[in-house]
C-alpha cells in the first residue's frame, strides 16, 4: 500500500508540472492575442484619425467627425480584444463575456438607462442636431457657446466662463435656440420723443444714424425700421429694429446695440428732439389740503444777484446826486 504522504506531494508535483506545461504550449497563443490586441489598439487609433480627418475636410463638421472617429476607435479595440483572447486560447472566456454581456443587457439597460439615453441621443446627435462647434446657443436655461459633443453629454462655454457639461438627452429633447446658425440677428430698443416732435422726422433722423453705423447690417433680407409703438404719458415711444453679426455674438453685438443706442440719442439731441423725462404725479390723501413746497435758490447764484443788485441801487444814487 502506498503512503499517503508521499502520494500527495507527488499529486501536487504532478498538477503544477501540468500546469507549467500546459502554459508553456500556450504561451505563443498568449503572445499573439497581446499582439493581435496591440495592433488593433494601434490600427484603431490610425483608422480614427484617418475618418475624422477625412470628414472634417470633406462636411467641414468637427463634431460629427470627431465623435465618428471616437466611436470607430472603440469598435477597434472592442474587436482586437475579443479576437486576442480567441488566439490565446482564451475563447471560453471571450464567450462568457459575450454571454454575460447578453444576459445583463436588460438589467445594466434598467440600471444606467440614463446612460444608455445619452450615448443614443449623443449618436442622433452626430448625424442630426442644430448646432456646430463655437455655436452660441440656448439649451434650456444654459446659454454659450459649443465646444464639444461627446458620447455622453455636450459641453458648453457660457460667457462668464463657465464649462457647462448638458446630458446629451437633455439637448435633443428640450428646445435649442441657435444665435448664430446664419450669423444675424435683430435687436430692438425703444425710445421716446416729446409729443410736439414730429414723429417721421424723428424716423429719419433714427434711420440715418443706423445707417451711419459700420457695423448695423441692412441688405434685402435683413432690412431695419422704425415704428411707432406707443403713446405713453410723457413721450411717443419708437421701437427701433437693426441687424447685427452674430459670429462674435456675446462681445460684437453687444457692442453694435450700444453705439446704436448712443448714435441714436446725439442724432436726436443734435437734430433738436426733445426726450422727456416720465411725468410724476404727487396725490395727497387724508386732511392734508396744502402740499409744503418751498424752491430755494442756489447761495452762490443768490449772492450774485444781490451783489448785482446793490451795484444797480449805487449806481443809480449817485447819478441822482
Amino acid at each position: 500500500m502506498q503512503d499517503i504522504s508521499t502520494a500527495e506531494p507527488e499529486s501536487v508535483s504532478q498538477s503544477f508540472s501540468q500546469f507549467s506545461q500546459e502554459f508553456l504550449d500556450q504561451l505563443p497563443g498568449i503572445a499573439i492575442g497581446i499582439g493581435i490586441i496591440v495592433l488593433g489598439v494601434l490600427i484603431g487609433a490610425v483608422i480614427g484619425n484617418f475618418v475624422r480627418r477625412r470628414l472634417s475636410k470633406r462636411t467641414n463638421d468637427p463634431l460629427m467627425s470627431s465623435f465618428l472617429g471616437k466611436t470607430i476607435r472603440i469598435v477597434f479595440i472592442l474587436v482586437s480584444i475579443m479576437i486576442g483572447l480567441k488566439a490565446a486560447g482564451l475563447g471560453g472566456i471571450a464567450t462568457g463575456i459575450l454571454t454575460a454581456a447578453g444576459a445583463s443587457a436588460v438589467v445594466l439597460g434598467f440600471a444606467f438607462k440614463d446612460i444608455g439615453e445619452n450615448f443614443i441621443a449623443g449618436i442622433i446627435l452626430s448625424f442630426n442636431r442644430p448646432f456646430n462647434i463655437n455655436d452660441t446657443v440656448e439649451v434650456g436655461s444654459n446659454f454659450g457657446k459649443v465646444k464639444a459633443l461627446e458620447f455622453r453629454y455636450t459641453k458648453l462655454k457660457t460667457f462668464d466662463g463657465k464649462d457647462v457639461y448638458i446630458p446629451n438627452s437633455d439637448v435633443l429633447t428640450q428646445p435649442v435656440t441657435n444665435y448664430t446658425e446664419d450669423g444675424f440677428f435683430r435687436w430692438s430698443l425703444i425710445i421716446g420723443i416729446a409729443y410736439e416732435d414730429n414723429i417721421e422726422g424723428a424716423k429719419k433722423t433714427i434711420m440715418d444714424a443706423l445707417r451711419a453705423q459700420p457695423d448695423v447690417i441692412e441688405d434685402e433680407e435683413h432690412e431695419n425700421f422704425v415704428t411707432e409703438d406707443e403713446l405713453a404719458t410723457s413721450t411717443v415711444n419708437l421701437k427701433v429694429f437693426f441687424w447685427v453679426d452674430t459670429k462674435d455674438f456675446r462681445r460684437m453685438a453687444l457692442i453694435t446695440k450700444g453705439n446704436v443706442v448712443r448714435a441714436v440719442k446725439e442724432a436726436l439731441e443734435d437734430h433738436g428732439y426733445y426726450m422727456p423725462a416720465d411725468i410724476q404725479e404727487i396725490k395727497l390723501y387724508g386732511g392734508e389740503k396744502d402740499f409744503p413746497f418751498r424752491m430755494v435758490k442756489d447761495v452762490a447764484e443768490e449772492k450774485s444777484i444781490k451783489a448785482k443788485t446793490t451795484r444797480e441801487n449805487s449806481k443809480k444814487d449817485s447819478q441822482k446826486q
